[in-house]
């Protein structure tokens, strides 16, 4: 590596998780690389998350500003565009950072200038920081190099969001995050390696990331509309409908013993000659499964 370790800005936006964002920041704050830039915003939270980012800031001095609420993705450019890294870190206020996460993304991406995202792997945990059972998690996923077809027709694992690591230079060539698509994470992958970069997803365990009542995933409605509107953007890719229609099945299975209204309105989008597998078993799920919980 360099003499000199280059400055990696980690922005954390915070909203309504103050049992939380303590965990998240000290995450941060106890990371092995000696070159990271913390830039903690609070947009428009509702909660006492202020309150405990002030007492937080006031002991360790890294940059902290309160907003109205903007959305996610408003917030991260407006961060990147103040920041002073060459490697960009949008980090979950709910989430957790293991102490040598940012050390090993910034030694792989080194000398990389090809690889444009560097992610990891991550443990799953609930709200209380309990992990989950062995059978759900994803720690040891094989590393993987993701193009534009990898990512778009999902060949290989996803890199996870809370593991994300971007090179700035990418970042810029893709015009930043989109605040029309309020999941960032996909469609940013998405346009990253659409211009020529790669994603190096590596077989290292980086993040806890942690399922609770208010994650984006849980309103099915929102991340399915968010989606297929990333998805669109891409209606030129010869194989865009099958994309489409594979999603959609996903989401039918999965939505067909929770929301039973919302699983109908999927269906109907899905012509009989692309139904799958997970298309069926849906049907199955409507018809003769009791209604589960999220």
């Amino acid at each position: 590596m360099s003499a000199a370790p280059p400055i990696v800005t980690v922005i954390i936006a915070s909203y309504n998780h103050a049992p939380y964002i303590e965990e998240s920041i000290l995450s941060v704050l106890n990371q092995t690389y000696p070159n990271i830039e913390l830039l903690v915003v609070d947009d428009g939270s509702t909660d006492d998350s202020v309150d405990r980012i002030n007492a937080l800031q006031a002991i360790h001095g890294f940059d902290f500003r309160v907003q109205q609420n903007q959305g996610l993705t408003n917030t991260l450019n407006g961060a990147i565009a103040r920041s002073k890294g060459s490697l960009i870190v949008p980090f979950g206020s709910d989430d957790i950072m293991l102490p040598e996460r940012i050390a090993t993304q910034v030694a792989h991406m080194d000398g990389k200038p090809e690889v444009g995202i560097c992610a990891g792997n991550i443990e799953l945990m609930d709200a209380e920081g309990t992990p989950y059972p062995e059978s759900r998690q994803r720690r040891d996923v094989p590393f993987r190099r993701l193009d534009f077809e990898d990512m778009f027709l999902e060949r290989k694992p996803y890199p996870p969001a809370p593991t994300l690591m971007i090179r700035r230079e990418a970042l810029d060539k893709v015009g930043g995050f989109d605040p029309t698509i309020r999941l960032e994470d996909l469609l940013i992958e998405l346009k990253v390696t659409h211009a020529g970069y790669f994603i190096d997803g590596l077989n290292v365990l980086m993040a806890r990331y942690r399922k609770h009542a208010t994650n984006s995933y849980k309103n099915h409605r929102f991340m399915i509309d968010n989606i297929l509107r990333t998805y669109a953007l891409f209606s030129d890719h010869p194989l865009y409908d099958h994309v489409r229609y594979k999603f959609l099945s996903s989401m039918f299975l999965k939505t067909a013993n929770r929301d039973r209204a919302l699983a109908r309105e999927l269906l109907a989008q899905i012509p009989f000659k692309a139904w799958n597998k997970k298309t069926w078993r849906g049907l199955g799920r409507l018809y003769f499964s009791p209604l589960e919980k999220d």
